[in-house]
């Protein structure tokens, strides 16, 4: 867990640079790191995910991201694909790097002024978050495509916070099917290696007992 928390700190010290030259007054702030810091999700998240807004130029911002990273870290990748500026960091505080995507689709996102914060660290930064309703969006839509154990995590993490499951029939149905398609592994190691000790007991036990609840009144 050390070596997650420290990679939290270098999340957070990434985020306050992005702050210091108003990087941050370009970018919508999203994920499980988003959630995370500005909403206290119970897993630790290993990125940086931001949208640009709308009326803003990639190439400006590829550049402005690139040019603050290589004076502040080692850069090990920065490339413009179709849709994303990707980049992968460096620090003497963390054993592991960390990924940044910034996506390029310009969609006028549902966003709050939040705080991000970590307990390892006594920075707050004022950040563009998504909505948690937009974040229940996002996640639904990343995990009917990926079929990643953790956007399920974060899709219960909101529906404990009160954020309504807005999928249909068909959705709710394939929902259920690639969860029973989790295997123990997934559970334990997967998932498990991002959660405290109590809350991958818990998970490894549960298995997303109540989001199934959920899917399954949608289905009757």
């Amino acid at each position: 867990m050390q070596e997650l928390k420290n990679l939290e700190i270098f999340g957070m010290e990434t985020l306050n640079l992005f702050n210091q030259i108003k990087l941050l007054d370009h970018l919508y702030f999203g994920g499980g790191t988003m959630l995370r810091l500005c909403h206290n999700l119970n897993r630790y998240s290993t990125d940086l995910d931001f949208w640009i807004k709308p009326k803003t130029d990639p190439d400006v911002i590829f550049q402005k991201t690139y040019n603050l990273l290589l004076k502040e870290f080692v850069v090990k990748d920065a490339a413009q694909k179709r849709s994303t500026l990707l980049f992968e960091i460096q620090s003497n505080k963390s054993k592991r790097n960390l990924k940044i995507e910034i996506r390029k689709d310009q969609t006028d996102f549902q966003w709050e002024l939040k705080i991000a914060f970590s307990k390892f660290t006594n920075k707050q930064i004022a950040v563009k978050g998504l909505t948690l309703e937009q974040m229940m969006e996002n996640k639904v839509s990343a995990f009917l495509s990926r079929e990643i154990i953790r956007d399920c995590f974060d899709i219960e993490f909101l529906l404990f916070k009160g954020i309504p499951l807005r999928v249909n029939h068909p959705e709710a149905s394939r929902m259920i099917k690639i969860i029973k398609n989790f295997k123990q592994q997934d559970f334990k190691v997967t998932l498990g290696s991002v959660l405290d000790s109590e809350e991958r007991a818990f998970y490894t036990e549960k298995q997303f007992q109540f989001l199934k609840e959920e899917l399954l009144k949608i289905i009757k």
